[in-house]
């Protein structure tokens, strides 16, 4: 598995951890040129890029008053445009059975305050994973988004998840547990797996029912 991030000591901790056939990269995925060079690195060591999985993204609280032109690029860039260009860079080698799966978000749904910007992104995601699918459809290429509902992972709970975040995520979902980072890499592996080949073109909600109603 090869993945990348900008921190360069998490992912190598990550890799570490993760031990095997693990490798990480850094690259920053606002800047085309290192997207490219990552692909076509992958490329030449594996000869096939099978999967791809886009899960590059910020979630800035910002008022949409106060928004710059520049913080909406921004986020456009690093939410949606990654996607695009890691798509476009690893689709030639990708072959029949190849699976991209696109990280998405229930906001999209719900549309919560102070994050119209991001919410945007996020409808484009599934935009652009609805069209991509039916393009790459004939190679045989599927492309699916998975959309998450509030997911306990170390940056939310440090910044945002408070005990009334909490209480308010047990009323909305059906079940109240709170979702795991795994989970959602359970979904994800799924999708990318034999066992999904018939599902393309779909959003998969992964809220333990939030959007339920």
């Amino acid at each position: 598995m090869h993945f990348c991030d900008l921190d360069l000591d998490a992912g190598r901790k990550l890799a570490t951890e993760l031990g095997g056939s693990n490798h990480f990269s850094k690259v920053d995925l606002l800047k085309e040129p290192e997207i490219h060079r990552w692909i076509d690195r992958i490329q030449k060591r594996s000869g096939t890029v099978d999967i791809l999985v886009n899960n590059a993204a910020r979630d800035p609280r910002i008022p949409f008053a106060t928004m710059t032109c520049k913080q909406w690029d921004d986020l456009f860039a690093g939410n949606l445009r990654a996607y695009f260009l890691a798509a476009q860079r690893a689709e030639p080698h990708m072959p029949p059975g190849s699976s991209i799966i696109n990280l998405a978000s229930i906001t999209f749904h719900s549309a919560p305050n102070q994050m119209s910007a991001y919410v945007a992104t996020k409808g484009g995601v599934l935009g652009f994973t609805r069209s991509l699918a039916r393009e790459l459809g004939p190679k045989r290429v599927r492309v699916n988004a998975v959309s998450p509902g509030w997911v306990m992972t170390e940056r939310q709970l440090k910044q945002f998840v408070t005990p009334a975040v909490k209480r308010l995520i047990r009323r909305s979902q059906c079940d109240p547990d709170l979702i795991q980072p795994e989970e959602i890499a359970s979904v994800v592996t799924f999708l990318a797996s034999d066992g999904a080949r018939a599902i393309t073109g779909q959003e998969l909600l992964v809220d333990r029912g939030w959007m339920h109603s």
